[in-house]
């Protein structure tokens, strides 16, 4: 027969509260810092797309003016375009090629050569991430320079100077030249995740694929992929993400140029916001990318939740 008196906190019930609370207090710094840095930026961001402003002055309530003229800014859906073709740079790409690397480093070179070899090889690919990507695109655009640059020189070296270009400088060539050097700076996260993931899978299932005959292809499609699926979820939303929001190789190889060929909507805004001085519209250009990175990112989440339910 219990003991306890109404209106009296049950011991059990106080002891619990105590011991949530800690942890309470632990994300408490976490939750300011979002809320600071990301939540109030944001909200004022949004505030500001909502007016005419050159960054002096007083703003003028402009309602959805700013954008209105979003949707009829044939330039905006352009950098949006290549947006699209950075995800295909640094996503889809880098997602595939990093699939295949990190298998044969770590079914065929650490198994025949050696794991040092193939932990050598790893870090090698994954330098370019730990590179700032402002020194990176520095040493890309000194190696595709029409004059004296590396690519260029080397093209003369084994006889094949008719293919000297302007790589940076010709419209048709440009963004694919800026999609080229996103490809080797982002290869490595992918491919470090993927080795991770590998390590983790079942080897008795690989072993049980080989003695039924199946080849190194077959037991990679059909044992290993599904393995490692949510890693390749995880690497393909993360890098998208970073695709729709590039900023800096953009801004050090090309800026945006030329004529537009390599704009990118983050960079878009930058324009408007510093060159152009649309505050108001560069902030709605910004807002805009931000909820479509943000419902994008929801949807894959709920896409990877179903498929781990079932």
């Amino acid at each position: 027969m219990s003991t306890h008196s109404p209106g009296v906190p049950d011991s059990h019930a106080v002891q619990g509260r105590r011991r949530e609370y800690p942890y309470a207090l632990f994300l408490l710094p976490g939750a300011l810092a979002f809320l600071a840095v990301i939540v109030v930026p944001f909200l004022m961001n949004t505030g500001i797309s909502l007016t005419h402003w050159q960054g002096v002055g007083s703003p003028k309530w402009a309602g959805l003016d700013n954008y209105r003229a979003l949707l009829d800014d044939s330039a905006f859906w352009e950098s949006f375009r290549h947006s699209l073709a950075m995800v295909v740079a640094m996503a889809v790409l880098p997602t595939a090629l990093g699939l295949v690397l990190a298998a044969a480093l770590f079914d065929y070179i650490a198994k025949h050569i050696g794991t040092r070899t193939a932990s050598v090889l790893r870090a090698c690919f994954y330098l370019p991430q730990v590179l700032p990507i402002a020194v990176a695109g520095i040493v890309w655009s000194w190696i595709l320079a029409p004059e004296g640059g590396a690519l260029n020189e080397a093209l003369d070296a084994v006889g094949l100077g008719s293919l000297r270009h302007d790589w940076l400088g010709d419209p048709d060539f440009a963004l694919y030249s800026v999609m080229a050097v996103m490809v080797w700076v982002q290869l490595g996260f992918p491919l470090v995740v993927f080795m991770a993931g590998l390590q983790r899978a079942d080897p008795s299932l690989h072993e049980a694929a080989e003695l039924d005959g199946a080849s190194w292809w077959r037991r990679f499609w059909h044992v290993t992929l599904p393995q490692i699926r949510p890693e390749i979820s995880v690497v393909l939303l993360w890098c998208t993400i970073a695709a729709l929001k590039v900023f800096g190789a953009v801004y050090v190889l090309t800026k945006g140029g030329p004529g537009g060929a390599t704009n990118v909507p983050s960079y878009f805004s930058f324009q408007s916001f510093f060159e152009k001085t649309q505050v108001g519209y560069g902030s709605a250009v910004s807002t805009a990318l931000t909820v479509i990175i943000l419902a994008l990112a929801l949807v894959a989440l709920r896409l990877q939740t179903r498929a781990e339910d079932r």
